[in-house]
């Protein structure tokens, strides 16, 4: 701020133009000092955490008459500017009606011609002038003595309301602004599980169908069942079984719980029919626990919805013959859920071919027969219309969610001819692209400049920059026919000529 007063102000402290006022707190372990049905209203800073700029007051709580005797609370009235003066310093309110404070606040009741608002906007500009009063070695406080020592910068009573006016209009703007901005996160989720409803029921890909009538998953489930037995037999015989694709046994039916409206060319199946192994890592593993292991075990942690988190690792060191090892390994193109924990029901795709990489037991590994199904049969879990509605379901365990094996095979599937997977895949990852990059640009304009003059800094630098305007003298005009701030204080120094602490 310039050093510069501009004209017709008057420099001063708090204790010139209010009364300081602190506050109280009755017994906390007396029932009888608070009530819960009307009262003596009462407030603690704690009552304004949850809005710094929380511009009135009402009270939360209420204190009954024996606790408003017993404390050092005092009644302040309408219109007191409430400022928290410890733990922490600079929770600032106009307060709406009668109240009292506990003793984390100094009030300041303000003399007339001294605009409330005014001093309200100050105090939230002034907050860092004001901690270099404060003192104390478990906290820091300002004490009453101190508070009537706040600078404060005075303007001429009626530009004291214009530029409360102007303030309060551009911070209502910038509110306004935020207030919309902060919708969009949410926006964009409900238009990315409407991508995926759209997806999985197939709406997303109708006129598709239309152009290519002739694609029907009936094949690719019959493709899917003997590949399926193929590799069945293949393992079977690595482990030195005789084995015949006939012996095969059959896929777990499909959950009748649900029913979704899907086109006449995809085919219902189950979870357990298009994969060859569903299953979760070992139990006893945290012997191999190694800082510098070679290893890695994936985590509830690592699996997020539609994404494999790799920032946090847990490093282990299996031995080679650990029967575990090749059960939980995780390959590329394998699904992984979540199924312990407060997470449970969360999947991903493995997108990327790793190196010794298991799940550990809260995370199930399902690996698809085929393994371009994979990409569409993520998306299908996520959809919180589709597979994440049967988990959701499914899931049991107040203290401890869970999911079970045999709900993880029981999945019913809507699966669509492989080309229109691919196809949806494509649309999918071209809609989550565009909301990616709406969420890049709403990033990027919360760093950068905006071009209308008000809104020229990013928002959450706003209110510091107007403030600063407003009390160098340069947000309103200055009208040389304003009482002078000087004849102002003289005359509030007349009424109350022990203006300050009381």
């Amino acid at each position: 701020m310039s050093d510069e007063l501009p004209q017709g102000w008057a420099e001063c402290n708090m204790g010139d133009v209010a009364d300081v006022v602190g506050g109280g707190t009755p017994d906390s372990q007396d029932p009888e000092c608070f009530s819960t049905g009307g009262g003596i209203p009462w407030l603690t800073p704690a009552d304004l955490s949850d809005n710094r700029a929380i511009h009135v007051a009402r009270g939360k709580r209420f204190l009954t008459k024996k606790g408003y005797d017993s404390s050092s609370a005092r009644l302040v009235p309408k219109g007191t500017v409430l400022f928290s003066s410890r733990a922490p310093i600079g929770y600032v309110a106009v307060a709406a009606n009668e109240i009292s404070t506990n003793q984390g606040f100094k009030s300041f009741v303000c003399a007339d011609g001294i605009n409330p608002e005014y001093v309200y906007f100050w105090l939230r500009y002034a907050t860092p002038m004001a901690e270099e009063l404060a003192s104390g070695t478990t906290f820091a406080e300002i004490s009453g003595k101190n508070a009537a020592k706040i600078p404060l910068r005075l303007a001429p009573f009626a530009e004291q309301r214009r530029i409360v006016a102007k303030l309060e209009e551009l911070l209502g703007r910038v509110g306004a602004c935020q207030h919309r901005l902060a919708k969009i996160p949410a926006l964009l989720k409900r238009f990315r599980q409407s991508v995926l409803a759209a997806a999985c029921s197939g709406r997303l890909t109708a006129d598709w169908r239309q152009e290519n009538p002739n694609h029907v998953a009936s094949s690719l489930v019959g493709e899917i069942r003997e590949r399926r037995k193929k590799l069945w037999v293949e393992q079977r015989k690595a482990r030195g079984f005789s084995a015949e694709p006939a012996d095969c046994f059959e896929p777990a039916e499909p959950s009748n719980e649900f029913g979704f409206d899907v086109p006449e060319s995809w085919e219902m199946c189950s979870m357990d029919a298009l994969t060859t192994a569903i299953t979760s890592g070992s139990r006893d593993w945290k012997q191999y626990y190694k800082d510098d292991g070679p290893g890695t075990f994936v985590m509830a942690q690592n699996v997020r919805p539609l994404r494999f988190d790799r920032s946090y690792r847990l490093a282990v060191a299996p031995p080679g013959n650990d029967r575990d090892r090749a059960r939980s390994e995780v390959l590329k193109n394998d699904l992984l859920v979540t199924i312990v924990g407060a997470n449970t029901g969360d999947s991903c795709r493995v997108p990327e071919e790793l190196r010794e990489h298991y799940v550990c037991q809260s995370v199930a590994l399902m690996r698809p027969v085929l393994p371009e199904t994979s990409r569409f049969l993520e998306l299908y879990l996520n959809s919180s219309g589709h597979g994440l509605a049967e988990y959701k379901k499914w899931i049991y365990g107040e203290g401890r969610p869970h999911l079970s094996f045999d709900h993880l095979r029981e999945m019913l599937v809507c699966l669509p001819p492989l080309p229109e997977q691919q196809e949806i895949v494509r649309r999918v990852e071209s809609l989550f692209a565009l909301a990616d990059r709406i969420e890049a640009r709403l990033a990027a304009a919360q760093r950068q400049a905006w071009p209308d003059e008000a809104l020229r800094r990013r928002l959450d630098a706003l209110t510091p920059s107007l403030l600063a305007r407003a009390f160098a003298g340069k947000l309103v005009p200055q009208d040389p026919a304003d009482e002078p701030a000087t004849v102002l204080l003289e005359r509030i120094k007349r009424r109350n000529p022990k203006a300050g602490q009381r």
